[in-house]
């Protein structure tokens, strides 16, 4: 088994840069051996506001080169959204562990190619998927296995996203690159259910609609350029405190070439016979956030909200409620992002043999993102079935 792992990156963005940061910061003999990006420039630049030495790291534009030339323990994977299959089918041909950000494919096509390159490699594969190994998902993994509610037998599921203008801002509001909402936020919803309720999914109908993020302000138009940004409900004045992004770099969410539905919602069928809802919405605000969701059995149900960091559970039988705290403040992704680190670092060392979010459920979970967006722009319910599309 290793101890020292020498990991390269392909795109060195916002997220995998704070993912890279949890495994440096381990400390467990985890270095940055390589970084393969467009903007070296840049990814240098970031390097050194987090103090990171970059004089061992080989730097490439191109990540087949990189994986041509350098001898490494792991790969991670943050490019934009279209580029996630062609760079993890470079890798899963290599036999080496990959992380992958989500969603792992967004067309039908890449999905099926990144399917057949899976299941031609050695590699173990861990997807971005924190919602899964968060305490509280744990917690409820926990009580719903113990049978304290009974079986479950209906889910209602909600993600009102307090940040939404973030996907009409900048570059995800193009949905060649994103694949849509479903794919971007429901991949991590249908992922943590799939994985509470140990069912499979076999039908999806949904609906999705846009009545707030459309109008007719010029296409390409910036808020810095535009003569309403002090006045405007988006702008960097009134957003300053709620987006994650830079308002000033922005791009007006009410101009005409604006994508992305504003809200969705699905619902999916189990083996079983029971369903699950889902919806999303991505113009709630401050203390409308929530995400979460509602697990009905006959003995109880059991709810949470990762928002609140609370978990209850309502006995149906006697006058009981029980309730939870956790406290994932200080936790990126409610300390689901730690649990996906430390997973990685274990396997690149030889010392881990399962994933914690395994590529098989990030396939499923693609899978059911694009059928609920087929099933939107169609009105038809849609077989989550691979035989179908194979």
């Amino acid at each position: 088994m290793k101890t020292d792992v020498i990991m390269g990156i392909i795109g060195y963005g916002a997220r995998i840069s704070a993912l890279t940061d949890m495994i440096l910061e381990y400390g467990l003999g985890a270095r940055i051996g390589a970084i393969a990006d467009i903007d070296i420039p840049r990814v240098k630049e970031n390097l050194k506001k987090k103090n990171i030495n970059d004089g061992d790291i080989a730097f490439y534009a191109d990540a087949a080169e990189m994986l041509e030339k350098e001898r490494l323990d792991g790969v991670l994977i943050g490019t934009r959204c279209s580029l996630h299959v062609r760079m993890a089918a470079m890798v899963l041909r290599r036999n080496i562990p990959l992380f992958l950000e989500k969603p792992v494919a967004t067309t039908m096509e890449d999905l099926k190619m990144l399917k057949s390159a899976y299941e031609q490699s050695k590699s173990l594969v861990v997807v971005s998927f924190p919602l899964r190994v968060t305490p509280l998902a744990k917690l409820a993994k926990e009580i719903v296995d113990s049978g304290k509610i009974g079986t479950v037998e209906h889910v209602q599921a909600v993600n009102n996203v307090p940040y939404g203008g973030v996907y009409y801002h900048n570059w995800y509001r193009d949905e060649n690159e994103t694949g849509g909402l479903f794919l971007q936020k429901a991949t991590h919803d249908f992922d943590y259910i799939n994985c509470l309720l140990g069912l499979k999914p076999v039908s999806i109908c949904a609906m999705k609609s846009k009545r707030i993020f459309k109008g007719d302000k010029p296409p390409g138009l910036f808020c810095r350029d535009c003569d309403e940004r002090e006045t405007c409900p988006e702008g960097p004045f009134a957003m300053k405190n709620v987006r994650y992004d830079s308002a000033n770099g922005d791009m007006c969410c009410f101009a005409s070439d604006t994508g992305n539905e504003d809200s969705g919602s699905a619902i999916i069928r189990y083996e079983t016979g029971m369903h699950a809802s889902y919806s999303q919405n991505f113009f709630a605000r401050k203390a409308a956030a929530s995400r979460g969701a509602r697990l009905l059995g006959y003995k109880g149900t059991l709810e949470f909200d990762w928002y609140k960091d609370e978990l209850k559970v309502y006995m149906h039988s006697t006058p009981r409620t029980e309730t939870y705290k956790i406290d994932s403040s200080s936790m990126s992704h409610g300390g689901g992002d730690n649990a996906l680190a430390y997973n990685f670092i274990r396997i690149m060392q030889g010392k881990e043999k399962e994933s914690v979010a395994p590529m098989e459920a990030g396939l499923l979970s693609a899978l059911m993102c694009l059928k609920a967006k087929l099933s939107a722009e169609t009105d038809t319910f849609q077989d989550i079935v691979w035989d179908i599309e194979l």
